[in-house]
């Protein structure tokens, strides 16, 4: 069934004049929006995989769950080159100082994903030599539950952090 078009009725915008929108500054936004934009959308994680944990971290950088989605495709061996520490699975007393140590040589700002029970709180192992959760250690601001959790729960994870990394002010 063809379409009438009436003389004299524009639906829409034509093309001159969305060039005078952009001519008159629409597009612009504020700066604390444009940097949590291109924060939100460059986070390099770097692995801290302790446990059975990892695997599930390893299985969502793959091409079946693919971060790359998300500008996180790369994930970074050194800490000096991220700004995401994704830590999963359990944290023994040993390990704490390297973990610590690890935070702090990643450069700022810098965000930790808890990745499991087991990294949020300790899991099943309730002794002296795991520690009961790593916000004992350095601060936490995502947890994901589950254990191990899903290839999709630490996405949703990703997702509310960016999120979180959007929305927050950088210049405050």
């Amino acid at each position: 069934m063809p379409v009438e078009r009436y003389e004299g009725v524009h639906l829409g915008t034509t093309p001159e004049e969305i060039e005078e929108d952009v001519e008159r500054g629409v597009l612009l936004t504020t700066l604390d929006r444009a940097v949590g934009w291109a924060r939100k959308q460059s986070m390099w994680p770097a692995t801290f995989g302790l446990a059975c944990c990892a695997i599930e971290m390893m299985a969502t950088g793959a091409g079946q769950f693919d971060l790359s989605r998300w500008g996180m495709e790369i994930f970074r061996a050194s800490p000096r080159q991220a700004d995401l520490l994704i830590v999963s699975g359990r944290v023994s007393q040993k390990m704490a100082p390297a973990l610590r140590r690890i935070y702090d040589q990643m450069p700022d700002p810098k965000w930790v994903i808890a990745m499991g029970v087991c990294a949020s709180a300790g899991g099943m192992f309730t002794n002296y030599a795991v520690i009961q959760g790593v916000d004992t250690i350095v601060p936490v601001d995502i947890y994901t539950p589950g254990c191990p959790p899903r290839p999709e729960m630490l996405m949703h994870g990703i997702l509310a952090l960016q999120q979180k990394v959007r929305t927050e002010e950088p210049f405050k």
